[in-house]
């Protein structure tokens, strides 16, 4: 359908917290009506290091049919949903590499006037979350994008607690997410979608 929304599910998770995260995106994002891509970006880290941590190697192996995230799927979509856990209070390297090699479509305009938002996740309480969302929605201000945040446009999000994007902590991984932060991730991807559509109607209009 020439009038549906396209969104890109675009992820870095190391243990399976964000990828959760990632799959209530792609759900809620499917719900309201768009047609949606799920990818991971590619691992930075070496073979030894993932084998050192049970989880990590699990999810590796878990995970190893998604597909990787291509500029192309920047091109493709109209509403871009971008998450990866905090490092230090910035995203993780590995997304933010991925983000390195889209300068030929910023240079292009081609990642001007789509809709973005993210989510995120932290070992420790706080840890970064807020942090991490804006230091990812600048490079969305980069690309002439919009940025669309949940808000406390819910009663749900006066328990999230979070109006920059969803986030989690996972208390070094042991907690997976749990219903409020799945929920606070559902409905920052509704919330894209809708607003997406709602822009591309504007356009066609």
């Amino acid at each position: 359908m020439d009038g549906q929304v396209k969104a890109a599910v675009i992820y870095y998770s190391a243990t399976g917290i964000t990828y959760q995260m990632a799959q209530a995106a792609v759900e809620a994002a499917g719900e309201a009506g768009a047609e949606v891509r799920l990818r991971k970006v590619r691992e930075l880290a070496p073979d030894e290091a993932i084998r050192s941590n049970s989880g990590w190697q699990a999810h590796r192996l878990e995970t190893q049919d998604v597909m990787e995230a291509q500029p192309d799927d920047l091109s493709w979509a109209d509403v871009i949903i971008m998450g990866a856990p905090t490092r230090y209070g910035m995203i993780a390297a590995q997304l933010k590499q991925f983000i390195d090699t889209t300068g030929p479509l910023w240079a292009q305009g081609v990642l001007a006037n789509k809709v973005y938002t993210g989510f995120t996740s932290t070992a420790t309480l706080h840890g970064g979350q807020e942090a991490t969302l804006l230091s990812l929605y600048t490079v969305f201000y980069h690309w002439g994008g919009i940025v669309v945040t949940p808000g406390y446009t819910d009663p749900s999000q006066f328990v999230a607690g979070n109006p920059y994007g969803a986030s989690h902590t996972s208390n070094n991984g042991e907690n997976p997410p749990d219903h409020v932060a799945l929920g606070a991730t559902a409905l920052t991807a509704k919330r894209a979608v809708q607003m997406g559509a709602a822009l591309k109607k504007g356009l066609a209009g």
